[in-house]
């Protein structure tokens, strides 16, 4: 199973594919990682253009079987949150179009699941993606890292959120 984690921004967008091991066990592979970035100085439609090409080609050469974003947190101003939610808006179509199941998770669901502290630092946080990947002194921006760590939260909780969402309601 591939595990697309993506960390949006309308300048930079992180993102972060994994590959889950088979059997039971919570191995993950990195597949790749990065960020996609348009230029400070387009228009917003133009920037937003761009992160959706980039965003493309990397679902081409990879597809994977979920994508996964964190949830939007209140803690900025209105207009940075407007202009997220356009970024968000642009990202979760192009991921929607082409059929791809969608899940998010709270940041401190996030921050939890990778290091067992829901009020976690980023430092913290970019350790745990490193340690549980096996990899050492990678140099991912923090975009790329958030975007690992969403992705590594989906699949420690994936099956049991399956299990959650199948199980009869009452």
């Amino acid at each position: 199973m591939r595990i697309l984690g993506l960390d949006p921004g309308s300048l930079h967008t992180g993102f972060g594919l994994l590959e889950k091991a088979g059997g039971s066990g919570s191995t993950f592979r990195l597949v790749e990682a990065g960020r996609l970035s348009g230029p400070r100085d387009l228009p917003l439609p133009e920037r937003l253009a761009r992160l959706v090409a980039g965003l493309q080609d990397l679902l081409a050469r990879h597809p994977p079987d979920l994508a996964v974003l964190e949830s939007p947190f209140h803690g900025v101003s209105s207009r940075s949150l407007i202009v997220l939610a356009q970024a968000r808006g642009a990202l979760l179509a192009t991921v929607a179009g082409r059929g791809i199941e969608i899940r998010e998770y709270s940041p401190a669901e996030v921050k939890s699941a990778v290091t067992g502290n829901g009020r976690a630092d980023k430092e913290q946080v970019a350790r745990m993606v490193r340690l549980l990947l096996g990899v050492t002194g990678a140099g991912w921006s923090a975009d790329a890292t958030d975007a690992l760590a969403v992705a590594l939260c989906c699949g420690q909780r994936l099956r049991l959120d399956r299990l959650r969402d199948e199980a009869p309601r009452r």
